[in-house]
């Protein structure tokens, strides 16, 4: 087993951000972005995402994520006897094909079997509709709609927005730009609120030129939650609670990867969500194994990679689980370097922000 994480507090992964230096709009084109390079030495490289290929080996493989954000911001009126109120929710993990948990607001003025029914944001008749079924202590909602399946899915692309992160959606509206931005080109399983943002910068020309170097792609599926977004709330990192996210790793994706790792190539996780499913698909032995559940991990420094060896990456929220997780592969001072030099010289921080790559470096200070 790993050895159990040193404590940590909650101010360890705090850092001062200036509020320009979080990206509204993302690169043009999306391998425009910068890249900070980190490597096992100190000293940093400023790249951009183009210069990526560059970085890696014959016989390296990356791992991205394919889930694709759904229009998950929906707008209602919640109806109970003659009065209503208007009420907003955001989607953030699928139960059944008819259910949902969601954040809602005003969800305190919600009660168990309260009907809501969901229009386009323009307003209008209503026509999708649920039932309040249940209210988690976290303040979550479980919603049960009318519809199911892909009537449902359907139903929340006709009238939904995209969840834009707050820290964009409070200071622009989204728009139908965002489709585009927010998604990556190799998106194809339905069912996250929110972008593996570390594969927005990928365009099909870098991944041609990954193939032509002899660089492996491989996809996994994690369907990212909105409480990605939560706040940690613990001054003691360890007793933080990781919300819970569906994922999947094939049996193909397994054997490939297990494959590259035997012929010395290096795995290479695309973003944070990768990186956390590849760790919770593999066994101490360091063999992937195929997945399908939902994985709580909570990576953070003191913790023993089994699989990943390198990972590309956004600039994170301070204070949050994310960039604890880039503390554990790469070294809380080097990350604390990096992200001081990233603000000195201009880099763009968050979701439709630049870009940085780490090398792994373990608890003795080796580097695979």
């Amino acid at each position: 087993m790993s050895p159990e994480p040193s404590p940590l507090s909650l101010s360890d992964f705090d850092f001062p951000l200036p509020p320009e230096r979080i990206a509204l709009r993302p690169a043009v084109p999306r391998s425009a972005a910068r890249l900070l390079a980190v490597g096992a030495e100190a000293g940093f490289q400023d790249l951009t995402v183009a210069d990526l290929p560059g970085l890696l080996r014959s016989g390296d493989i990356l791992v991205f994520n394919d889930t694709r954000v759904i229009p998950a911001r929906l707008f209602g009126v919640r109806v109970r006897d003659s009065s209503s109120v208007k009420v907003e929710a955001t989607l953030n993990r699928r139960i059944d094909p008819a259910r949902w948990s969601a954040f809602m607001r005003p969800g305190k003025r919600l009660r168990l079997g309260d009907r809501v029914g969901f229009h386009a944001r323009a307003g209008g008749e209503s026509t999708l509709f649920a039932t309040v079924e249940g209210k988690d202590e976290g303040g979550e909602v479980r919603l049960a709609f009318d519809l199911a399946g892909p009537d449902l899915d359907h139903a929340v692309r006709e009238i939904g927005l995209m969840p834009l992160p707050p820290y964009i959606a409070a200071k622009r509206a989204e728009d139908a730009q965002d489709l585009t931005d927010y998604q990556t080109v190799y998106a194809r399983a339905d069912g996250s609120v929110a972008a593996p943002t570390a594969g927005l910068h990928f365009t099909p020309e870098i991944l041609a030129e990954l193939t032509a170097r002899g660089v492996g792609q491989a996809f996994v599926t994690l369907h990212v939650g909105a409480g990605t977004f939560l706040p940690v709330k613990t001054e003691q990192v360890e007793d933080h609670h990781m919300h819970a996210e569906y994922g999947e790793v094939t049996a193909q994706t397994a054997a490939a990867l297990n494959a590259a790792r035997a012929a010395g190539g290096r795995i290479v996780a695309v973003g944070t969500t990768s990186l956390r499913l590849l760790e919770s698909a593999t066994g101490e032995d360091g063999v992937v194994r195929p997945f399908a559940d939902e994985t709580s991990i909570f990576i953070r420094p003191g913790y023993r990679f089994r699989c990943v060896d390198a990972l590309m990456t956004n600039f994170h929220l301070p204070r949050s689980t994310l960039i604890m997780l880039v503390a554990a592969l790469a070294g809380l001072d080097r990350v604390k370097a990096a992200y001081a030099h990233a603000i000195e010289t201009g880099y763009r921080f968050y979701s439709y922000g630049d870009s940085s790559f780490w090398l792994r470096t373990d608890s003795l200070g080796e580097t695979r």
